[in-house]
Order: structure tokens, then C-alpha cells, then sequence
């Protein structure tokens, strides 16, 4: 049996999706629950940053998670596939106008993804004062807390309606199947069997 971590939400729904599609059952958590258990699989709903901890540390053999939460982790998992589902950017984001000026002698950046950010500047030898928010990340410019943010953008309506633009991106996001070491070699052929046909459906559709 293989265990699979799940985020909470959208994801979640579109792996079981997947999930319906290969095996020809129904996939759906009931209310509230955090387990569902079938003959073959045990699937836990946890929360997005969780998923990777939950892999890492072989609670789960298997999970899907965005790749954005991977490089910030930097958890010592193996990416199996690209599963080009929520697809979205890391970007830097200021007040609209504003342009991104890296000659600056200093620069304060507020975002909830620190080692990317702190990857992204140190890469280009900026010293930049990284400030952690959990959210209402676009206040910070708004604010003078900040001179820029980073944070994930989907459509870029909210960074918009906050008076923020897109400047630079920084990454692009999908989600990812992701593997524990150890389950992939002591689970190998369940592991391989299972890419494989999640991998079938998201090159056919």
C-alpha cells in the first residue's frame, strides 16, 4: 500500500481526479476527514507546506506539491514528474510606476518565500533586508514596510487591485509527484507502476 500526501483544496481535488481516472473509482475524502483509506492507497490532506515534511520523513511514501514550496524546503525528496497543474510564477512585485532599480545600496523585500528570495538576491550580489510576512503580503509596499514583495502570482489580479505591478519573475510553479528515498526502493515497482500512469494521463489528457 502507498501512502499519498495531499494538499488541502484545489490540488487535492485534481489528483483524486487523476486518481478516478486510472483506477475507474470514486476518490473523495468525507467531510472533514483527513484519511481515506482504499485498498491500494491511503491518501492524507495536509496542508500545502506540509507535504513535502510528510514525504521527507516517509509518513508518506508519495505526495503533490508545488514546486515553489520545494525550493523553498529544499527537502531531500525525489521530483518524479511535472504533473502541469497549478501553474503559477514567483515574482517580485512593487508599487506601480516603481521600477526595479538592483544598484540600490539597500533593499527590503517582504515575502513568505525567505530562501528563494534570499536565493535570488544573493545570486546577483544584492544585499537585500528580507522581512517574513505570513500574508497581506502586498500591504508592505503600500506601507513603507517594504520597498518590494515576493509572492506567487497566478493571473496578477490581486497585486493589480492593491496597486502593485509584476517587475521581474523570479520562478515559474506547477505542481509536482514527488517520492520518499527510502519508498522508492523499498516500493519501487508500486511507485514506478503509479508514475507511470498519472504520467500517461497528463501527456493524454
Amino acid at each position: 500500500m502507498l501512502t499519498v500526501a495531499l494538499p488541502k483544496g484545489r490540488i487535492a481535488k485534481e489528483t483524486l481526479e487523476i486518481f478516478s481516472k486510472i483506477f475507474g473509482d470514486s476518490f473523495v475524502f468525507d467531510d472533514r476527514k483527513l484519511i481515506l483509506q482504499t485498498d491500494k492507497f491511503k491518501f492524507l490532506l495536509v496542508r500545502n507546506q506540509d507535504v513535502a515534511t510528510y514525504v521527507y520523513h516517509q509518513a508518506a511514501d508519495i505526495g503533490v506539491v508545488g514546486l515553489d514550496t520545494l525550493e523553498e524546503q529544499g527537502l531531500d525528496i525525489i521530483r518524479l514528474l511535472d504533473l502541469r497543474k497549478g501553474v503559477c510564477k514567483v515574482a517580485i512585485g512593487m508599487k506601480k510606476g516603481e521600477k526595479l532599480d538592483l544598484s540600490r545600496p539597500q533593499i527590503t523585500v517582504a515575502t513568505k518565500m525567505v530562501n528563494i528570495t534570499k536565493r535570488y538576491f544573493a545570486e546577483r550580489a544584492i544585499a537585500a533586508k528580507i522581512i517574513k510576512l505570513y500574508g497581506s503580503i502586498e500591504l508592505a509596499p503600500l506601507v513603507g514596510l517594504a520597498d518590494m514583495i515576493v509572492d506567487i502570482v497566478e493571473t496578477g489580479t490581486t497585486m493589480k487591485q492593491n496597486g502593485l505591478e509584476v517587475v521581474e519573475e523570479i520562478m515559474e510553479s506547477s505542481t509536482y509527484l514527488i517520492a520518499n528515498k527510502n519508498s522508492f526502493f523499498e516500493k519501487k515497482s508500486e511507485v514506478l507502476d503509479i508514475y507511470e500512469k498519472i504520467e500517461h494521463i497528463v501527456k493524454n489528457g
